[in-house]
């Protein structure tokens, strides 16, 4: 997979950033960021799925390829 889509990009490091915010927090604090994780992911979820669907690519291969990128962009 050659191309991968820059909205899909900016979604899975918006739902990484998000899941980073949890270290540290407990209780009330960690509830409600873990809820804006868990919403950041489904967001990105939703736009591999429509993505895959669109380009006619398997949805897993694209998920894999954009977390890739993303996580290892992120440790570079």
């Amino acid at each position: 997979m050659a191309d991968i889509p820059d909205e899909l990009i900016k979604l899975e490091r918006s739902a990484e950033e998000a899941r980073a915010r949890l270290a540290g927090l407990d209780g009330v604090a960690y509830e409600v960021q873990w809820e804006r994780w868990r919403e950041a992911a489904v967001v990105f979820q939703a736009a591999v799925t429509a993505a895959a669907v669109e380009s006619g690519t398997s949805r897993v291969e694209l998920e894999m390829t954009v977390k890739k990128a993303v996580r290892h962009a992120a440790a570079a």
